[in-house]
């Protein structure tokens, strides 16, 4: 993959993912592919849960902020 081909904005790794063709694959491959895939939403929950409870914290300290 070369520069052109990275992803520029947020979505567009999970819609280049989407696009690719799985019938070059092994069911091996497929499975570590699964693996590695769960991996990471793992890694984006985990990031997810962070920052909620670092907001939740910084809102108790300071205060919920007005929308707008």
């Amino acid at each position: 993959m070369d520069q052109d081909d990275l992803p520029r904005r947020r979505g567009d790794a999970a819609s280049l993912l989407a696009r690719e063709d799985l019938a070059t694959y092994s069911q091996d491959e497929l499975m570590e592919r699964i693996a590695l895939l769960e991996a990471e939403i793992g890694r984006v929950k985990a990031h997810h849960d962070r920052a909620a409870n670092h907001r939740q914290a910084a809102e108790t300290l300071f205060g919920k902020r007005d929308a707008g």
